[in-house]
Order: C-alpha cells, then structure tokens, then sequence
C-alpha cells in the first residue's frame, strides 16, 4: 500500500478512515483489503450461509422499501422480550446519540474520557459543557464510580455517560455497582449507559442493566446491532428507557430511518440464536488466546478488556502512527492508532480480537515493526513522532476549553512521572485554579517509565498483562469528605451532595426507584407485554449463554 493510503488517517479527526476509502485510494478490488484490526466487529457472525441467503435475496431487499420502523422494532422486541414501549430503533446508535443529546441534554454532559468519541464530539457541537473525567493510566483506565459521581455533582453537570465496557480499553463495571451509581444520580436530569459492546462480556451472567433501565424516570440504555452480529454497514442499533423517555426519541425518528437491509437480519436472526451464541463464545476465548500473545511482545503493555478489542500501550520509544503507517503498507495490517482520542496518546493502540491466524500475522507484522534487526523501534523516542497525530495537542486544548483545569491540573501533579502523552505544565499557585472549572480528581501516582527498549538487542522481560481489579461487592457508605477549598472566582453553589452509595443499597428487584416506575406499571399497558422468543440465548440480556 502506498503513503498515499496512510495519508488517509491525516485528514480524520476522533475516527479512523472507512475501509471504502481505504480500498478506493488503494485500488484495491473488493474483499481485497488488509486484516482488520481497527473497525470492532464480530468477525464469526453472521455465518456464511446467512450471508448466501442475504446475498440470493439482495436484489427484492435493495430493490422495495422496509416496513416501517414500528414493525422492525416489534420483531426486535418479540425477540428480546422487551417491550416495545420501551425501545427505539436508530439508523446505528450514532443516530441515537444524536437526538438523545438534541431530546434530553439540556446544558451539560460528564463522560469519562478516553471514551467513544461521539459522546465528546456531538454535545459540544450542540454548544453543551462537556465535563470530561480522566481516566487514569496508573489505575489500568478503570473508572471509579464514588470519585465520578463526586465530580459530577462539584460540576453540577445535568447528564452523565458511562460506557459499559468502555471503548478503547475494554473497562467493565459491574451490574450491581452500575445500579447504584443509577440511583445515586436520582437527582439528575439522565443517565445514560452504553452497552454498545456488553454482548461480549463474561464478567457475570447477566451483566445488562436494561431491565432497571425501564423502572427509572431519567435512564437510557443503549445497544447496539452492528457490533456483536458483525454488520456495522447495515447501521442499526436500540436504546431503551422508560416508556416516556423512549417515546420522545421515537417520536422524533422518521418513519422508514431503519433500511431494508436492517430488516432483512433483525426478521431472520431468529432462526440463528445458536449460531450467535457459539460466535461470542469464540470471540471471548480469542481475546484471552490475543492477550496472551501479545503481552509476550517485550515492552508492550495489554489491558483487561470485556469488549472485543484489546487496548495496549507500546513500549517505549515507539510512536503510535509509525507503527500504524507500517503495520499497514508492510504488513497490510489496519490498527487503530489512539492519538486522536481525548484522554489518550499516539503511545497506545486498540486492537479488535480476530482469529488466531490473523492473529498470528499481527504480532509477526509488530515484531518486525518495534524490534526488526537494524531497525530498532518504529520511532527512535518518544517526541519524535510524525506530526500529524491529533493526540496530546487535542487532549490538552479540548480538556482545558471544555472543563476548565483539563489536562493541566492532571500533568501539573504527574509532571516528570512518565506519563505517556502529557507535557509538563507549570504547577499552579496554591489555594488557586485553573481557568473556570472546578478541580479535577487528584491524578494517581504515575510509576517510573519502563527503560526504552533498545536496538535489535534482547529485550527486557515481557510486562505483565495488568490484573483486573476485583470487585469490591456493596460499597460501604464514605465519611463526609472536606469541605473543599474555594476557588477564588465565584461559581454557583453545588447541588447538595448526596450520600454514594444510597444508604439503603441497591434497588430491589421489582421495586422503582425513587420516581421511578414498578415493573407491573410498565408492562402493564396494552400492548407492553411481549412475545416470548424461542430458540434465542437469554433474549432478556443478548447473548450471554455459551
């Protein structure tokens, strides 16, 4: 591939190019393009005989119009057993995302960052205040829910986002964790959580919170379709809430938003649960098969992930566009370089799980590319990269313009520490802040950088793969943190703190929340009750059998 092709990447801003343009700018024919390690996708579904029968019908399905979204959306519900009060379909979860933000975000939005780029990019293009909390690479880029939901109310930010896993690094919360963080943020005009990649969690049976989802005024659940069956082209994808939260998203989509294409799949997967099970079983063993591969690489840092990708740190002195602009024209391997996501740097990649054989060839391709004889790393240091990566630079000016202190209360406390992506920045007076925002969580001490790894020499010991942290069960209820110190320009007065977790614990099951509606109200109306669906893995949650 020519330097024509890795020019591509040049002119994205939060996404990688699409393989359409890869494959035009190429001139490569269809199906002829590189092993996909960039788009996260289901690569064992659908089967090859669903694809045959997609294809023998392909021209009535490209030829006449879908039913309308209503009837796509009653299969979908049949099959899942949810209500269809409750659901709303959209052209992929973009499109969701799109008007649960125009619908339900009034002023303002915290989302931990890095994160899936649209839950940054479309409220600020809507002029909200995005409050955006670092995650820290010190802590493995797990998200602390009792700090979160402390920065949500020091900002008064009216909507929060978690994504569960979180896109890029694979970060899971547990179910019981996540519905109290919901019942924590009662007071707060929504919650959304974002199960795009849920369906390839084995955290614990039942990891969804779409049930609960249904019996709070103020959450949003959202799925996708595209990723676990492997159709992203198609663009389809659900949320669901409670019937009145749902039912203004609906409202607002047209008639004839989910295609024919969408259709054709959502009516046929019912024949398919078994074969949609097995898929996710063999996506979560080749993740720990890649992870293990992987972390043998010297240098190269892998995350725990639930999703079906792996987000790894590279080793020192390599730069992530070189590796990416090499993979690619050498080894026709697409990665995704992580530069231009908000919260990380050019030092990190996201990996989707493929088979063993793609596998195989992925880290013979980094092999060659970080250690090859006579060629030393991809990138002699660390501040040597190829200048168009959009990474620290964004990070830095869209945190600051956006939340105030931004990276510059983060790398003011890690300065000097070996954090990948973050220059040093003077260290701000005492007893002051920084630019308008409140203070942001103290960042985690950083340790030391690993050595640089050296030329086509031996290197060091492969890094282990970091443990994910067990988790902890119910949260026993803090003491009253200090008095925070006052910030020398006037703000308005925070909403009164309430206790994380709820005194009273997690929600049973089949009662409402505060406000909230009970189960027999929601299902209760004519026409909630659902289809039972037969012959599809736990329909309830999606996916977790096998």
């Amino acid at each position: 591939m020519s330097g024509n092709v890795t020019s591509l990447f040049r002119s994205t801003a939060a996404h990688s190019p699409s393989m359409a343009a890869l494959a035009r700018e190429s001139g490569e024919a269809a199906g002829a393009g590189p092993v996909d390690f960039c788009i996260p996708c289901n690569p064992y579904f659908p089967t090859p005989a669903m694809f045959e029968e997609m294809a023998g019908r392909l021209r009535d399905i490209v030829t006449y119009y879908p039913s309308s979204a209503d009837t796509i959306t009653a299969e979908l519900c049949s099959l899942l057993q949810l209500p269809p009060q409750c659901v709303a379909m959209g052209n992929g979860s973009t499109e969701l995302i799109t008007w649960i933000d125009h619908l339900l975000v009034r002023e303002s939005l915290a989302v931990p960052v890095p994160t899936f780029g649209r839950w940054t990019d479309q409220p600020m293009e809507t002029g909200k205040r995005v409050d955006m909390f670092p995650l820290q690479e010190a802590g493995g880029f797990a998200l602390d829910l009792a700090r979160y939901g402390e920065f949500v109310r020091a900002r008064g930010t009216r909507a929060v986002v978690i994504c569960n896993p979180n896109n890029p690094d694979g970060g899971y919360l547990h179910k019981q964790a996540l519905v109290q963080f919901m019942d924590a943020m009662a007071d707060r005009d929504l919650v959304v959580i974002d199960e795009s990649f849920l369906e390839f969690a084995d955290a614990e049976a039942e990891p969804s919170v779409v049930q609960e989802a249904m019996l709070r005024p103020n959450v949003v659940v959202l799925r996708s379709l595209g990723k676990n069956f492997g159709l992203h082209g198609i663009r389809f994808g659900y949320l669901v809430a409670n019937p009145a939260l749902a039912g203004r998203v609906r409202a607002m989509l047209p008639k004839w938003n989910l295609n024919s294409f969408a259709e054709h799949v959502v009516f046929m997967l019912r024949d398919h649960g078994p074969e949609y099970a097995r898929s996710l079983h063999q996506v979560r063993r080749d993740r720990l098969e890649m992870a293990a591969q992987l972390s043998a690489l010297p240098g190269l840092t892998v995350y725990p992930s639930q999703g079906n990708f792996l987000f790894v740190r590279l080793p020192v002195g390599a730069e992530g566009t070189a590796v990416r602009d090499r993979m690619l024209t050498e080894h026709r391997v697409l990665v995704r370089e992580c530069g231009n996501k908000i919260g990380s740097s050019s030092r990190f990649l996201r990996l989707v799980v493929r088979p063993q054989a793609d596998v195989r060839r992925l880290v013979s391709g980094l092999e060659q590319v970080l250690y090859g004889a006579g060629r030393g790393a991809a990138v002699p240091g660390p501040a040597t990269g190829t200048g168009y990566s959009s990474g620290t630079a964004a990070v830095d000016r869209l945190m600051y313009e956006t939340n105030g202190s931004g990276l510059r209360a983060i790398t003011a406390q890690t300065a000097g520490a070996g954090a990948p992506g973050l220059a040093a920045a003077p260290a701000p007076a005492a007893g002051t802040g920084i630019g308008t925002g409140m203070p942001l969580p103290a960042a985690v001490p950083v340790a030391p950088a690993a050595a640089a790894v050296p030329g086509p020499a031996p290197v060091p010991r492969p890094a282990p793969v970091p443990q994910p942290v067990p988790y902890p069960g119910p949260v026993p209820v803090p003491h009253p943190a200090p008095a925070p110190q006052p910030l020398p320009a006037p703000a308005p007065a925070p909403a009164p703190a309430a206790v994380y977790p709820p005194p009273f614990g997690p929600t049973p099951p089949g009662v409402p929340a505060r406000g909230g509606l009970t189960a027999a109200q929601v299902r209760g109306t004519n026409g909630l009750e659902s289809v039972p669906a037969t012959g599809w893995p736990n329909p309830a949650g999606m996916g977790q059998a096998g």
